[in-house]
């Protein structure tokens, strides 16, 4: 059982790393380094997978790795986005 859980974390951290550093290459201004953009990446599925669906918001994507790269990579790019927008705001 361990090395199921061992292999989900590293595929999260993988698909996290990959959606971020898509999502920084769009949203310019916002390069937050590997670690930041395994964050950005993963904080984006979290986005996608929970925070949208409670404004009616599914979206319908697929399955398997890409699907889970593709929703992970929108959601990163709306949290940059806003990301960009508070720190325009407050400076």
């Amino acid at each position: 059982m361990g090395g199921t859980m061992l292999e989900a974390l590293i595929i999260t951290l993988i698909v996290g790393a990959i959606a971020g550093w898509l999502a920084g290459l769009v949203v310019q201004g916002t390069g937050f380094g590997l670690l930041g953009d395994i964050v950005v990446g993963i904080l984006g599925a979290l986005v996608t997978g929970i925070v949208l669906p409670k404004f009616g918001l599914l979206l319908a994507i697929g399955s398997g790795i890409l699907g889970s790269i593709i929703a992970a990579f929108i959601g990163a790019v709306i949290l940059l986005v806003v990301v960009k927008l508070l720190k325009k705001l407050l400076s």
